[in-house]
């Protein structure tokens, strides 16, 4: 009788911008330890507001670290988006099924996602054929409660697993500060038309030398029931579909009309 061949265990890549010392990057590795081999590569230090910057001017580090037991962890000295890119050619040697990049403290929903390094590293995993998801509690304090993130983390990454998706699949996932009680469930949503209005302060340190320190308020343009922005605000977990094809098409339709 001929042997029934085993099942390898799926792959699960996770990451941050956080750190991999930030309380969101263990409560999503807990979330879905069951579902495969999970190998965390997160950078050393916070890497917020990074975007998809790579690392070109200096050698990058990999260190095997302690974190969960069961999982394999690397900390790396470069951004969000280098974890990515070294975890598949140096510490997977190959690609992972899917890549899980959070839990962010602090949302990543509307324009955030543009800055995000929690959503470029999913990106960067996307551009490499890998069907990912970045996930963003809205909530700043490293004492934030991610009981309810890691409900639903499990719920979305179970779906990634079991369906056959496309392969540059890229979604970008937040989940309200609340109760789990309190969440009606989750909304697939459009990304909300919103911005930061910006100011820089001016200040003077103490050698008497200027410096600027951002701040801003962010304003929501987009009154839509079917944003991201919306649905947070309404307790439910707002799940946005992203692609790294930049290209607006309307307009290149019509800027091929133009005489030059």
């Amino acid at each position: 009788m001929a042997k029934t061949k085993k099942k390898e265990q799926p792959v699960i890549l996770i990451t941050n911008d956080d750190s991999i010392y930030a309380p969101g990057i263990k409560a999503l590795a807990e979330s879905v330890l069951d579902l495969g081999r999970v190998v965390v590569v997160a950078p050393d230090k916070p890497q917020s507001g990074m975007g998809h910057a790579i690392t070109i001017g200096h050698p990058l580090r990999l260190q095997k670290v302690p974190f969960i037991d069961g999982i394999e962890a690397y900390t790396c000295n470069g951004t969000p988006v280098d974890c990515v890119k070294l975890a598949v050619d140096k510490v997977l040697h190959g690609k992972p099924d899917i890549c899980l990049s959070g839990i962010n403290h602090g949302a990543n929903h509307s324009i955030n996602v543009i800055y995000s390094g929690t959503m470029s590293a999913a990106m960067e995993a996307a551009i490499e054929s890998i069907p990912s998801a970045g996930f963003s509690l809205l909530d700043y304090s490293m004492e934030a409660d991610f009981n309810a993130a890691k409900v639903y983390t499990r719920k979305i990454a179970i779906q990634l697993l079991a369906k056959k998706v496309d392969k540059h699949l890229l979604l970008n996932v937040n989940i309200p500060a609340v109760d789990e009680s309190l969440i009606k469930g989750i909304k697939i949503c459009r990304q909300a038309y919103a911005k930061y209005e910006e100011a820089f302060v001016e200040r003077k340190d103490p050698h008497g030398k200027i410096y600027y320190w951002l701040t801003g308020e962010f304003v929501n343009f987009d009154k839509g029931k079917d944003t991201d922005v919306w649905a947070l605000a309404h307790n439910y977990v707002s799940v946005v579909p992203v692609e790294f094809d930049l290209t607006n098409y309307e307009l290149k339709k019509k800027i091929e009309s133009w005489k030059f």
